[in-house]
């Protein structure tokens, strides 16, 4: 697999990359339930973080795309629409190829599958209501689904509207308008909730659409003000970033000292907890967007790893973990076994990530600049 690393931006590949090894690490504890200790206390928080940092670190690309595409004097329609072409080929390949695996995975183990199981090809499964347990890291996706066509769709209907606006204020208004949006819709579940534990919220609030669009949105604004006022942004690289990190270490430190449970703060958790969070991811992006290279025995594993960090994510929990535990159960594993099965379960997932993305994802990635598909839009 030939990169070329002088296109690619360092700081961002860390950035998948550790959220993908976070999220890993997290499923790990299907492996091992029972890992005790701040080493489970960390993995947990590793599994609601890495995600985030997924949804930030995307809508600060998307965001860029689109800044640029709107405020250019060619946009139009047809330009959205070949965004969203670009944005399908890259994302629908895999997802479909793994729901269509997980499909046969369910019948293969004897789970039954959803009753709505249609849902899951238009990616409304968690739109609204709980989150089923089938193909549970779908979730995610959803999100980035709904967010990459909300965002583009309102740009477009207030230049339709209003053709002599300020695009770039127009941009600003209509990114602001997301976020603050979906922070009301987390009040009002808030509001409305009365159910309020930690497996209720992960199905309820943390993995449905209409509770988090926002999350890719703090990136688009990053977007903005990074292209709007870069010496601002070139300024604060260093402030912003270390007051990230300390955010992110705080909070979930003082999280179990000051005993901020949901039982207790549910507002904290439905609404503030993902806003913080975010913002805090968020800040560490002047830093890392601007670190353009490493040395090599550094750049080049992390590369990589960020480059497979999609199809790693679809593929390792409900698919690869879940046919080694029905094949190879690890209960009765413990000491040297345990690491073993731990060892081989990362080689698989990193060796089936890697065949898919040189022989499935990438090629069908490729197909969006194919002239018989811009041919339509350009």
């Amino acid at each position: 697999m030939r990169i070329d690393y002088e296109k690619r931006i360092f700081g961002l590949d860390l950035m998948r990359a550790v959220a993908i090894i976070m999220v890993m690490c997290s499923h790990t504890l299907w492996i091992v339930p029972e890992m005790r200790g701040v080493t489970r206390k960390l993995f947990s928080i590793f599994g609601i973080l890495g995600v985030d940092v997924f949804f930030v670190l995307s809508g600060f690309l998307i965001g860029r795309i689109l800044y640029k595409m709107y405020i250019s004097k060619d946009f139009s329609f047809k330009e959205v629409t070949y965004f969203w072409v670009r944005r399908w080929f890259r994302t629908l390949p895999n997802y479909y190829l793994t729901l269509v695996i997980n499909i046969l995975v369910a019948i293969y183990i004897g789970n039954q599958l959803p009753d709505e199981l249609w849902k899951y090809g238009f990616f409304l499964h968690n739109f609204s209501s709980q989150l089923p347990w089938f193909y549970p890291e779908s979730w995610s996706l959803s999100v980035e689904e709904f967010a990459y066509i909300l965002g583009p769709l309102l740009l477009y209907l207030v230049l339709f509207f209003r053709k002599n606006a300020s695009r770039s204020r127009s941009f600003l208004l209509v990114t602001l308008f997301i976020l603050i949006l979906f922070i009301l819709s987390k009040l009002m579940y808030n509001q409305e909730e009365t159910i309020r534990h930690m497996r209720h919220w992960t199905l309820n609030v943390k993995s449905i659409v209409i509770y988090r669009i926002d999350a890719i949105y703090y990136g688009v604004l990053a977007a903005y003000i990074s292209i709007v006022k870069p010496k601002f942004w070139y300024n604060i690289r260093y402030v912003a970033c270390t007051f990230g990190i300390l955010a992110l270490i705080s909070m979930n430190f003082l999280i179990p000292i000051k005993g901020w449970f949901i039982t207790e703060y549910p507002q904290f958790w439905n609404v503030w907890y993902f806003v913080i969070k975010s913002i805090a991811i968020v800040c560490t992006l002047p830093l890392l967007s601007q670190i353009k290279s490493a040395p090599k025995l550094i750049m080049v594993p992390i590369t990589y790893v960020s480059i497979l960090s999609y199809a790693i994510y679809v593929f390792h929990y409900s698919i690869i973990m879940q046919l080694m535990k029905y094949l190879i159960p690890s209960e009765p594993m413990a000491g040297f076994d345990l690491v073993i099965y731990l060892l081989v379960y990362v080689l698989i997932t990193f060796v089936v990530s890697y065949l898919v993305y040189r022989l499935y994802e990438k090629p069908m990635t490729d197909l969006r600049d194919s002239p018989r598909i811009k041919k339509y839009f350009k």
